[in-house]
C-alpha cells in the first residue's frame, strides 16, 4: 500500500501564488514518475505536470511557465508550484505517483483562483 499526503492547497486571488505538496508513504519500491491532474467542476480530469524519475519534466500548455514541478526523491514527496494564478486553473489537484506497475492518487487538494 501506498499513501498520498496532499498539501497547500487553498483561495488565492488571480496572479497569485500556491504551492502544492505530495508525500508519498508506505511500499514504495521504486517511483517511476509523479505529477499532478485537476479536475474541474463538470470536466475531465487532466494532466498538469509531470516529473519522472531522471528530473525530466512534462508539462500542459495551458500551464507552461507559470507552474513549475519538482521533486525530492530522498523525502518521496512532488512539488507543484504555481504562479501567476488565473481563474481557470481553479480544480481540485490531484498527485498521482506510478511505483511498482501501480498507479496511486490522492484525495485532491481544492485550488480557488478569485479573480
Amino acid at each position: 500500500q501506498v499513501q498520498l499526503v496532499e498539501s497547500g492547497g487553498g483561495l488565492v486571488q488571480a496572479g497569485g501564488s500556491l504551492r502544492l505538496s505530495c508525500a508519498a508513504s508506505g511500499s514504495i519500491f521504486s517511483i517511476v514518475d509523479m505529477g499532478w491532474y485537476r479536475q474541474a467542476p463538470g470536466a475531465q480530469r487532466e494532466l498538469v505536470a509531470r516529473i519522472i524519475r531522471s528530473g525530466t519534466t512534462y508539462y500542459a500548455d495551458s500551464v507552461k511557465g507559470r507552474f513549475t514541478i519538482s521533486r525530492d526523491n530522498a523525502k518521496n514527496t512532488v512539488y507543484l508550484q504555481m504562479n501567476s494564478l488565473k481563474p481557470g486553473d481553479t480544480a481540485v489537484y490531484f498527485c498521482k505517483v506510478a511505483a511498482g506497475g501501480m498507479n496511486y492518487w490522492g484525495k485532491g487538494t481544492l485550488v480557488t483562483v478569485s479573480s
